[in-house]
């Protein structure tokens, strides 16, 4: 499709919610706020039943069309995938140990985790200094897949490589949820679609996860400047975020609004609003993508919720 500084027509939405999506809509597709600088992308906003309101917002100096059925990398959006496959595998009852490594205080924290490709889970722990424990580090907050690299080996996954590991957490979730991994990493390497990822999300609202009753629990502080127990977390600049089971807890005293997210390197920005009513996705790709998506993301989040443009 040609380059365009216009967007594609957004999905209609019911008339309950038209002022809503309208605000929405005029949000994503702003020239004056933060959406303007992560042109072009792919938002949608929904609730447990399917996609309320969409777009693709396209650019004029980009010519790529991010739709509901674009292959993503999503990075560290996968972490949900795995938090939600664990938690519904021990039917929501999960060990003092578990949930240290899920909420990354586990004290295996690589510092160059990194994976290859044709690993097994446990080829990458194994690899350079992935699978080595710091018992300084055990009880501290660090942003690290080095922790759900290490629970999934220590779970009956390390001998997986990355299709098994996608069967195994589809076996969970949901077969009908289409992901692959292109590196053997629980916590970085799902490929998948916003569609996809939206099916996921429909699932927690729905209940019929387990993740559900998870959301928000166990949280953890993570501003190395605001908290003792903190060592190294990826969020906004300024922002004091808490860290729950594989997902964040947007809830800075000053900006914060509660919602649960978990937003990936690359751009890919998944939420649920605190009430735990509606969902929403922000989808592209671009390096370093993660913050400036979280900025775009949470305007268009307002504006759906107070049914006024931001």
């Amino acid at each position: 499709m040609p380059a365009s500084a216009a967007s594609a027509p957004a999905s209609p939405a019911p008339a309950a919610t038209a002022a809503a999506a309208e605000a929405a809509i005029a949000t994503a597709n702003s020239s004056s706020n933060a959406c303007n600088a992560i042109r072009p992308f792919y938002w949608e906003i929904g609730d447990s039943a399917g996609a309320l309101v969409s777009g693709s917002v396209n650019s004029s100096s980009d010519p790529t069309v991010y739709a509901a059925s674009s292959r993503l990398s999503v990075a560290s959006a996968s972490k949900w995938f795995y938090s939600s496959y664990f938690v519904q595998r021990t039917g929501g009852a999960l060990s003092a140990s578990d949930i240290k490594f899920l909420n990354f205080r586990s004290g295996y924290a690589s510092g160059d985790f990194a994976c290859q490709a044709g690993q097994t889970v446990q080829e990458c722990v194994d690899q350079g200094s992935n699978g080595v424990y710091s018992a300084a580090d055990d009880g501290e907050f660090l942003y690290s897949g080095a922790h759900m690299e290490k629970h999934a080996a220590l779970n009956g996954l390390g001998a997986m490589n990355n299709a098994m590991l996608a069967a195994e957490i589809r076996g969970q979730l949901g077969n009908e949820i289409d992901l692959a991994y292109s590196l053997p990493q629980p916590a970085g390497g799902v490929v998948t679609t916003a569609d996809d990822y939206a099916a996921l999300l429909r699932k927690v609202l729905r209940g019929d996860l387990k993740m559900r009753d998870a959301l928000g629990t166990h949280p953890v502080c993570t501003n190395p400047r605001t908290c003792a127990n903190a060592a190294l977390a990826p969020s906004p600049p300024g922002e004091s975020w808490h860290y729950s089971i594989g997902h964040w807890v947007e809830d800075d005293p000053d900006v914060g609004d509660g919602a649960f997210s978990s937003p990936g390197a690359f751009g890919f920005y998944p939420w649920i609003d605190r009430t735990k009513t509606s969902y929403g996705v922000v989808a592209r790709s671009a390096v370093h993508g993660a913050i400036a998506s979280v900025y775009c993301g949470r305007l268009i989040r307002k504006a759906w919720a107070t049914a006024t443009p931001t």
